[in-house]
């Protein structure tokens, strides 16, 4: 055979931006070895969405209209308390879900102290360690994402999507590197506009002249790779046997789509044509949408059980929304403190809220078991960098959507845990050990120390208990 070796890895998802069987791109090629989950209802894996957003979630944005005196003032405050949401009206930005208040929790004192704030954390808010600038050996260990991912194997493991524009670029299209990682000092990948990921995700069923060729070729170099490692030793040795070992698992994944099809088929999404070409044509809102439509497919479809997505960086352009007459951007909203930024920054989450408002109607669409796709499904709407556009990181104001099945109990509230360096208060790290140790990783502490925690000489470790049902 006389394969395009090169041009085969600048045009497939194993090439990646030219790091395709690099030691942090190995993982590209298959989903993670899986590990013991906790059952989930009737058998089915639990799903897993982490939606990433920019600029930080102020604080203020997150009370209720409805609040009395008393507790306006605890918000103000920032003492502990929480409320039923069945009991309140939700901020003018959350009403889009107003019809699925039941699986709400708006979720007040997580600090972010420990991925740090500034501009971006990058790998941090994922990981729970502070990653500086976009550096690989500033990745400390594997994202939450992708441990969640091992609790719940799927054909892809991991999907991460993004529209995301790092600082000097205009845009991004195709396959490029994310911000979630597999493990210490690796970068994982994402899918930086819909169709790239609508390709890639579902050519078994949409091109199967490219599965057939990609698996034709997939062969012939595992077959090329296994010849190498008769003359080798040593380091060399073991990466090219890492690299024979990716392409097998490779192989195996397409396989296990393969048998996907049927599925695949009934819930494949119709993505508009605007977004052929890297959708450079398309408006923000379009992109979202469509995003939107790939996403729910791909978890219906059995494709994968975690989806990580930033749904806007500061580099992200929202000329195109119709509420930005004055084509402001991301950043100088961040910058800006007037009633005109707070008015975009609202009307920003608004859209986000009509987005995972489609999720969950659409989850809740799908049968399941007794249920729905949504029963085992959690949605994770967080800020990337605390409470503001330079932080402050000493909270993170969330948006968590929980299904009936969720093994977390906290849905259906508002909730204001203690402030940061207080008794009882929680960091990041709490809260993903809280994830983990809930779905079946028994970890005692997942994420970094928080420095003021430990100089106050308060508990920080461990999973928060009141939220394990």
């Amino acid at each position: 055979m006389n394969f395009n070796r090169r041009e085969f890895f600048k045009t497939s998802a194993l090439g990646t931006a030219g790091l395709a069987l690099s030691p942090s791109f190995s993982h590209l090629m298959a989903a993670p070895d899986g590990a013991a989950a906790a059952p989930a209802a009737g058998g089915f894996p639990h799903r897993f969405i982490f939606i990433r957003k920019s600029n930080g979630n102020l604080p203020e944005q997150f009370g209720l209209p409805s609040f009395s005196p008393e507790q306006q003032k605890m918000h103000k405050e920032k003492q502990t308390f929480e409320v039923d949401l069945d009991r309140h009206e939700l901020p003018a930005w959350l009403r889009g879900l107003e019809s699925h208040k039941e699986n709400m929790t708006i979720l007040h004192g997580i600090s972010m102290c420990v991925s740090g704030g500034g501009h971006y954390s990058y790998s941090g808010c994922m990981g729970a360690f502070k990653a500086g600038r976009d550096i690989l050996s500033n990745i400390k260990w594997a994202t939450v994402d992708f441990e969640l991912a091992k609790l719940f194997p799927s054909p892809f493991g991991h999907v991460e999507m993004s529209l995301a524009v790092p600082h000097g670029r205009e845009f991004r299209t195709g396959i490029v590197s994310g911000y979630s990682a597999p493990g210490a000092q690796q970068r994982n990948y994402c899918y930086a506009d819909p169709m790239t990921a609508y390709n890639e995700l579902f050519k078994s069923v949409t091109d199967q002249n490219a599965v057939e060729s990609d698996n034709s070729l997939l062969d012939y170099l595992r077959d090329e790779e296994s010849a190498r490692l008769k003359n080798l030793d040593g380091e060399e040795r073991l990466k090219i046997d890492n690299q024979v070992r990716a392409l097998q698992a490779t192989r195996e994944r397409n396989q296990k789509v393969a048998t996907l099809g049927d599925t695949i088929r009934k819930h494949l999404p119709e993505l508009d044509p605007i977004h052929e070409n890297g959708g450079l044509d398309a408006t923000l809102l379009q992109k979202q949408g469509a995003f939107t439509d790939v996403i729910v497919a791909a978890l219906a479809s059995g494709l994968t059980n975690v989806v990580t997505y930033t749904i806007d960086d500061l580099g992200t352009d929202i000329a195109t929304l119709p509420e930005n007459e004055a084509k402001t951007s991301i950043h100088a909203i961040g910058h800006a403190a007037d009633d005109g930024a707070l008015a975009m920054r609202a009307a920003m989450q608004a859209h986000h809220m009509k987005q995972i408002e489609t999720m969950v109607t659409r989850l809740k669409a799908i049968p399941e078991g007794k249920g729905t796709m949504f029963d085992n499904t959690t949605i994770i709407y967080l800020p990337e960098t605390g409470a503001g556009h330079h932080s402050p990181d000493t909270e993170a104001p969330m948006v968590v959507m929980s299904g009936r099945n969720s093994k977390l109990d906290l849905a259906g509230r508002y909730i204001r845990l203690p402030f940061h360096g207080t008794e009882g208060h929680k960091t990041l790290s709490n809260w993903y050990t809280t994830l983990l140790n809930a779905y079946g990783n028994p970890i005692k502490h997942y994420g970094d120390l928080d420095m003021v925690m430990q100089r106050n000489r308060l508990d920080q470790t461990g999973a928060i208990q009141r939220f394990l049902a």
